[in-house]
């Protein structure tokens, strides 16, 4: 289940941008977490680590405003 939410996260956050957006802005994987859990998913930082892993993405924020280059 919890893989299935940290897809649909990257998947929602690929095609809304406001959503994106917040998500960008997190500082770290704890607080990215966090935001998500209010959002409705439910998934671990090594469950995170594990999805983005396993599709080569990388959590590190770039540029300004942020980005990240996790969103499929």
């Amino acid at each position: 289940m919890a893989k299935k939410d940290v897809e649909e996260l990257l998947i929602k956050g690929g095609e809304d941008e406001p959503f994106r957006q917040k998500y960008n802005i997190a500082k770290d994987k704890a607080e990215f977490i966090a935001l998500a859990k209010v959002d409705g998913y439910e998934f671990t930082e090594e469950e995170l680590d594990a999805v983005l892993r396993s599709s080569g993405d990388s959590f590190a924020s770039f540029g300004n405003p942020p980005k990240r280059a996790i969103w499929w």
